[in-house]
């Protein structure tokens, strides 16, 4: 099969378009034709691309973990799954990923693919709304009426973010840049603060929940100020101080997102009723991978750069 290879770590110019084997699936494994799959740029650089969960070594790692395609064969013992189902999820980052033809999954890392969606805009999904999800509503506990601020509101995490906080009838601030508040009140947004004119901390005050999706520069430490006391502070790069927290009489949270078959299936739901959608910036043909990690690493795309593997008719 065709599959992307990292040939040197943290280096987007050395994923390699070329021969693989194709993987047959053990006991308990499915065997997924890969239709779309998303790009996490940062993966490259990773531990777990390179290593095993048992800590070997692994040469020539497949990345991309979000997918989108059709289970073409089935190990012994897997329920719940058929051959030709069409199927969407987010695999481990210890194991070749979904940037090539086919990849192996486990039936908890897959959910039905949202009727509603092509493979292209479905791969754009797993990683990104599960991540979203599980810190608004499995960290955060978000309800009805509550405060969140979003950093990084016009990102992959972000914007699913925007969605479900106002699916969920929170008040929603997104922060982010100028070109892209138009997008945001679009996606939900009840208020935008443009970071490059405004502090957010010198206009925001009380808020429930601060999420942040971005984790570079000082966003993070500015944010303690904003939270009401019995706040919660969200970070997805890297965790926040337990000191400041507990000063400022608040909630820390750091978490690495873990694959959630029945969130899968929640947020699928909420897609084909028409809640949430996902934000495609570009799609490539797999051998370009290269230059979707690359444009990506710009930092200026909203949403998510999708690589197509099988091409498709038209949607809709």
């Amino acid at each position: 099969m065709k599959a992307i290879r990292i040939h040197r770590q943290d280096d987007a110019k050395k994923l390699i378009y070329e021969e693989a084997p194709r993987p047959q699936p053990a006991d308990g494994e499915v065997l997924v034709q890969v239709y779309a799959t998303s790009v996490t740029p940062a993966e490259l650089g990773w531990g777990a691309t390179w290593k095993t969960q048992a800590g070997a070594d692994r040469p020539l790692p497949i990345p991309g973990h979000e997918l989108s395609g059709v289970i073409v064969q089935m190990g012994a013992h897997v329920a719940d799954l058929h051959i030709g189902q069409a199927v969407y999820g987010f695999t481990a980052f210890d194991r070749d990923g979904s940037e090539a033809e086919y990849t192996i999954a486990l039936p908890a890392e897959l959910a039905p693919k949202p009727a509603s969606l092509d493979h292209v805009h479905t791969a754009a999904v797993p990683l990104a709304a599960l991540t979203a999800w599980q810190a608004l509503f499995d960290h955060a506990a978000l309800s009805a009426g509550q405060t969140i601020l979003i950093h990084g509101a016009a990102g992959g995490v972000g914007t699913f973010a925007v969605q479900f906080a106002h699916w969920a009838k929170a008040y929603v601030i997104g922060v982010d840049a100028p070109w892209n508040q138009a997008l945001l009140h679009k996606l939900g947004c009840d208020e935008v603060i443009d970071f490059t004119t405004t502090r957010f901390e010198d206009v925001i005050h009380d808020a429930d929940v601060v999420l942040d999706a971005v984790g570079v520069g000082d966003a993070l430490d500015r944010s303690w100020s904003v939270l009401k006391k019995g706040g919660v502070l969200i970070s997805l790069a890297r965790p926040p101080a337990p000191e400041q927290a507990e000063s400022h009489g608040v909630r820390e949270v750091f978490f690495i997102v873990q694959t959630n078959r029945a969130e899968l299936a929640r947020i699928g739901d909420l897609i084909d009723a028409g809640q949430i959608q996902p934000l495609v910036s570009e799609v490539l043909p797999l051998a370009q991978a290269s230059q979707a990690y690359e444009h990506k690493q710009g930092g200026r795309t909203p949403g998510k750069i999708v690589l197509q593997v099988v091409s498709e008719p038209a949607f809709g």
